[in-house]
C-alpha cells in the first residue's frame, strides 16, 4: 500500500510535477493511489460509491497524472458520451449566437458537453451532419433546420431530438410566438401614418419565413393596412441589400424582414440612394440580434427569446435523456417589439 502523508493524499502524488503530459489510464491512477482500478472505475464514473477519503486520492491521482475521461470510451459500459448536438442553419449569423450559449450553459451546468454544426442552410448537408452527430452524441437540437419533417421524425426514432424555430408533429419544439411581437409592429406602424406594409421573406425552406408572414398579413388586416411578401436572395446583410430596389418598387412604406440582417443590409442600400429612414420608409427587423442597435439610425427589431430557446431546448433534451417524457405540445416563447430609430412616423 502506498504511503499517505498527513492530508490523506499518497506521498508519491506530492513528488511528481503537475506539468507533465500524460495518457494515463484509471490502472495508472489506481498504482498511484494505492487502490484497486475497479475502485478508480467506481469513483470516477459514479461519485459517492466509495467513501470521501478515497474519492479525494483517487482524484488528486488523476489530476496529477492529467487523466483525461474519454467519453467514447465511458460509453461503451453506459451508452452515454454526455454530448449533445446542435446544428444550426448558419453559423455566422448572430441570430444563432443566444440558442449557442443558452444551450452551452445549460448542458455544462448539467454536465454535457455541446458539440456544434451547420448546414449552411442546405437541407441535405444537414441531414449528412445529423446522421454523424448522432452516432456519437447522446441527443440532437435542431435549430431552425431546413430538413423535411419525415428526415426529422427518423433522427428522433434514434435518439432524442429538440427542435427550436420549427413546429413537428411527434418532436418536442420550442418555437417563439411570433404573433405578439408582430402585432406590436404592425400597430406601430399603423400608428405612424403607415397604409402599405412590406415583409421581405426568408429562405424558402425556413418553415418560420412562412410563420413570420402568416402574423404580418394578420395583424396588417386588423389594423387595415396593405400587405406585400417580397423575396429575398439570401437572410444576409447582402440579400437585404439586393431586394431593395423590390421594396421600393412595391409603394410600402414600412418594411417588416425576416431577420435582422435582411433589415440592415436594406437600411444601408436604402440610404445610399437618398431615402431617409424613418421620415421617408420604417424598417423592423426580426430577432434583436447582437449589433441591431450599433446602426444609424438604431434598428427597430422584434426581438425572439434566443438564449432561452437554446436553455429550454437542452433542458427538454437531458429530461427525456433521464427517463421524463417529452413536452406532447410545442413549448412557446413570447416575442416583443423594441422599438428604436428606424420606424417612426410617416414624413413625406
Amino acid at each position: 500500500m502506498t504511503d499517505v502523508t498527513n492530508s490523506g493524499t499518497p506521498a508519491a502524488i506530492t513528488k511528481r510535477g503537475r506539468g507533465e503530459k500524460s495518457s494515463a489510464t484509471i490502472y495508472d491512477i489506481a498504482k498511484l493511489a494505492g487502490v484497486n482500478p475497479s475502485t478508480v472505475s467506481r469513483a470516477l464514473s459514479k461519485p459517492g460509491r466509495v467513501s470521501a477519503k478515497t474519492q479525494k486520492i483517487i482524484e488528486d491521482a488523476a489530476e496529477q497524472l492529467n487523466y483525461q475521461v474519454n467519453p467514447f470510451a465511458r460509453a461503451l459500459p453506459t451508452g452515454r458520451t454526455q454530448t449533445i448536438g446542435l446544428i444550426v442553419a448558419d453559423i455566422t449569423n448572430p441570430t444563432f449566437f443566444d440558442i449557442i450559449r443558452g444551450a452551452e450553459t445549460t448542458g455544462s451546468a448539467r454536465d454535457y458537453t455541446l458539440v456544434l454544426a451547420e448546414s449552411a442552410e442546405s437541407p441535405e448537408t444537414e441531414v449528412t451532419a445529423a446522421r454523424r452527430l448522432l452516432s456519437t452524441v447522446d441527443g440532437l437540437i435542431l435549430a431552425s433546420p431546413r430538413m423535411d419533417d419525415d428526415h426529422i421524425r427518423a433522427l428522433a426514432a434514434d435518439k432524442p431530438v429538440a427542435v427550436i424555430n420549427r413546429e413537428v408533429q411527434g418532436v418536442p419544439c420550442v418555437v417563439p410566438d411570433v404573433n405578439k411581437g408582430i402585432s406590436e409592429a404592425v400597430r406601430s406602424l399603423a400608428g405612424h401614418g403607415h397604409t402599405k406594409l412590406a415583409y421581405v421573406a426568408g429562405p424558402q425552406q425556413s418553415w418560420m419565413t412562412s410563420r413570420r408572414w402568416d402574423g404580418v398579413k394578420s395583424a396588417c388586416e386588423w389594423s387595415k393596412l396593405g400587405s406585400v411578401r417580397l423575396e429575398s436572395s439570401k437572410p444576409t446583410v447582402d440579400g437585404g441589400r439586393q431586394v431593395a430596389r423590390d421594396v421600393l418598387e412595391s409603394g410600402a412604406t414600412a418594411v417588416i424582414t425576416y431577420n435582422d440582417l435582411l433589415a440592415i443590409g436594406l437600411m444601408q442600400e436604402l440610404q445610399a440612394g437618398g431615402m431617409r429612414v424613418p421620415d421617408q420608409i420604417s424598417i423592423v427587423g426580426f430577432d434583436d440580434i447582437f449589433g441591431a442597435d450599433f446602426t444609424t439610425p438604431a434598428l427597430t427589431t422584434v426581438r425572439s427569446p434566443l438564449g432561452e430557446c437554446g436553455t429550454r431546448a437542452v433542458t427538454i433534451l437531458l429530461d427525456m435523456l433521464q427517463g421524463h417524457d417529452a413536452p406532447k405540445q410545442a413549448v412557446s416563447v413570447e416575442t416583443e417589439l423594441v422599438v428604436r430609430g428606424s420606424s417612426g412616423r410617416l414624413l413625406s
